[in-house]
């Protein structure tokens, strides 16, 4: 483990930014800053001022599903989780108890075959466990009404207990997030890019700084055990490639707006860091071992110190960094979660390399 503390309670994000106080926007939010093992505080409002022309952010363009669903097996009431979509057009799903405070307690699946009954005549037969995952994911069949159709009608975001209330589907999506034509989408948000605004996204462009944009769908992570991800769907397009690429050889920062676009990107560059683009599966886990081919710099929250996330910021900044900085997101009582508040990391600066930023000859 990374970060051998722990986070109290009181600092979840209970309620979005905007949710808060009057006049308030999801942009409200503080931001840590780190650069090696040194860290600075800001509000998320300065981030313009932190970056430079010619960096590019990586933005995960993924929307958010509806993805949790009122089931019944038998007489006992259950949540069902659609987390992925396979090629086959089965779904991997988890099953949960609820306890009025969000799906909080996993509960084991199976056995193959068990049936849960959905709304609207839907059925969702378990066939076998995914693999890996012991009894918590499970490869299931749907039949009656689709299941883009039932989590449109039925479903409601994923939220676990340490938020206030349920929140509208709206709260959950980014203002990157793209329709999805198929139905496909993330189980969970894309958090780190929660906090952008239009009018946020308006001042980075006119600063000179650029948005690629990639997509990965996100699965349901584990709120008990902190597994690695599993394989998730994703796309890395030719004109993102190009601008990654050209970010790359020049003086630009490639920066991922959250640990999805580091898998993304990362899944699709070689070995010579030569990002191509690519559509597909990634079983990718970024690791310190591994390291990192293409990004230069995370936008990210403030992940559990259990949380296999950390291992990914560990091999972005190191680990002397991530420690650094998760004590000083602790002493500054920053909030966790995915409505909390954000930590950039940057690339420690050459000191002897003077950089010209407006007015240069």
């Amino acid at each position: 483990m990374t970060v051998a503390v722990r986070v109290p309670e009181e600092l979840s994000a209970r309620v979005p930014a905007e949710q808060r106080g009057p006049g308030l926007d999801r942009d409200a939010v503080r931001l840590l800053v780190s650069r090696g093992t040194e860290v600075s505080h800001h509000g998320f409002g300065e981030l313009p001022r932190l970056l430079r022309a010619g960096d590019l952010l990586v933005v995960n363009t993924s929307p958010t599903l509806a993805a949790a669903v009122d089931g019944w097996i038998g007489h006992a009431r259950v949540v069902v989780h659609f987390s992925t979509r396979g090629d086959d057009g089965r779904w991997a799903v988890e099953l949960r108890e609820p306890d009025g405070k969000g799906t909080s307690r996993a509960r084991a699946g199976g056995p193959a075959g068990t049936e849960v009954r959905l709304p609207g005549d839907t059925r969702l037969a378990l066939e076998e466990p995914l693999s890996g995952r012991g009894e918590r994911l499970w490869w299931a069949r749907v039949s009656g009404s689709g299941v883009a159709e039932l989590l449109r009608e039925h479903g409601r975001p994923i939220r676990y207990s340490y938020t206030e209330r349920d929140q509208p589907l709206s709260v959950y999506q980014t203002v990157f997030s793209l329709p999805s034509e198929d139905g496909v989408g993330s189980a969970e948000m894309p958090s780190a890019a929660r906090p952008f605004t239009a009018r946020m996204v308006a001042e980075l462009l006119s600063r000179g700084v650029q948005f690629a944009p990639i997509t990965l769908h996100t699965g349901v992570a584990s709120a008990e055990v902190h597994e690695p991800p599993y394989p998730e769907r994703f796309a890395v397009s030719e004109a993102s490639a190009r601008l990654i690429n050209a970010a790359r050889a020049g003086d630009g920062r490639v920066i991922a707006v959250g640990t999805t676009a580091v898998r993304a990107v990362e899944s699709a560059a070689g070995s010579d860091g030569v990002v191509r683009a690519r559509a597909g599966w990634t079983d990718l886990v970024v690791t310190p071992e591994r390291g990192v081919r293409v990004v230069d710099g995370l936008l990210t929250g403030l992940h559990e110190p259990e949380a296999s996330h950390l291992l990914m910021l560990e091999a972005v900044a190191g680990r002397a960094a991530v420690d650094r900085s998760y004590e000083e997101a602790l002493r500054g009582l920053y909030l966790w979660h995915e409505f909390g508040d954000v930590h950039l990391i940057l690339p420690e600066e050459d000191p002897h390399t003077v950089r010209c930023v407006s007015n240069c000859e």
